[in-house]
């Protein structure tokens, strides 16, 4: 799918020297790839302390 973007060269040519890669196609994808994660995690974080606990769960029992 192409599309035009206007996007800050400043702050894409940094974005290509830090990530090391070679195109900024490549350098675009990665960053929207680490956006969505971090997304998600924020998400998944709010979850932290309202799911309820299960007094069955044995987590020694993983372990083996």
């Amino acid at each position: 799918m192409a599309t035009n973007l206007s996007i800050d060269p400043d702050l894409l040519d940094e974005a290509l020297h830090i990530s090391g890669l070679k195109t900024k196609k490549e350098t675009v994808n990665q960053a929207l790839k680490e956006f969505v994660r971090r997304r998600k995690q924020r998400e998944i974080a709010t979850l932290f302390g309202k799911l309820p606990h299960d007094s069955d769960y044995d987590y020694k029992q993983g372990r083996k």
